[in-house]
């Protein structure tokens, strides 16, 4: 899935003076209030983060209550969706009008009708309401369905995510990945027919050495036959 990254980043942390004797207990409370929220600095949703190393020194910063710096290192994993990129998430909820997913547990999505695209309909089968494939019959989204869609936008405040279901390349992961190993077997098979099927050039030496090129290529086996001696 896209969206994900792994940033290594520079951190200054700042410590309250009354934390002094327990600096590492302070730095992961910090850093654990990073966690699942939005942040400018390192353009996503930090989801995890494992510290590399520590400054021993630290930096007292100027003010009325004397809070204290210290320089880290650390890898962010980051959730950042961005336009256009396909992301994944389990749906929860289908109406006629939408398509409600979360993404990776903690972030919604929502499809609307006007971005599903005009092949699946929307239906109900044995109780259960499902938006089916008109083409491939097989191919049907339902509660629990972990599908494929497209990032249209994305609200940083309240980490909702709006998709699109609209591109051939989206819709239940387990459909797509079962027909694209179909698809890919069918293009090597297609590519190595049209590689067989390549024109043939002849040199030829008997109209002023142009080349005759052969529009179809055919096996020709050659029978031999065997010379008779005659006698006379």
């Amino acid at each position: 899935m896209q969206g994900l990254k792994v940033s290594n980043a520079n951190v200054v942390v700042h410590i309250h003076p009354s934390k002094s004797r327990e600096v590492s207990q302070a730095l992961l409370r910090e850093l654990s209030s990073l966690l699942f929220a939005y942040n400018e600095s390192f353009d996503g949703i930090v989801l995890a983060y494992d510290v590399n190393s520590m400054d021993k020194s630290a930096k007292i910063l100027p003010g009325v209550h004397p809070y204290f710096g210290v320089k880290l290192k650390a890898n962010l994993l980051l959730f950042s969706p961005k336009p256009d990129m396909l992301l994944e998430g389990k749906v929860v909820k289908l109406t006629l009008e939408s398509i409600h997913v979360v993404v990776l547990g903690f972030s919604s999505a929502i499809i609307t009708r006007e971005f599903i695209r005009n092949d699946f309909v929307f239906k109900t089968k044995r109780g259960q309401d499902v938006y089916a494939s008109k083409s491939e019959k097989r191919h049907v989204i339902k509660v629990g369905t972990i599908v494929r869609f497209l990032v249209k936008s994305f609200d940083e405040e309240i980490l909702h995510i709006y998709g699109s279901l609209n591109p051939d390349h989206t819709g239940s992961v387990n459909w797509l990945d079962k027909n694209l190993e179909i698809v890919s077997h069918t293009d090597r098979g297609a590519k190595k027919r049209e590689s067989e099927a390549e024109p043939i050039i002849l040199e030829q030496g008997a109209v002023g050495g142009e080349r005759s090129t052969m529009d179809t290529v055919q096996k020709r086996k050659i029978s031999k036959k065997p010379k008779i001696k005659q006698e006379s």
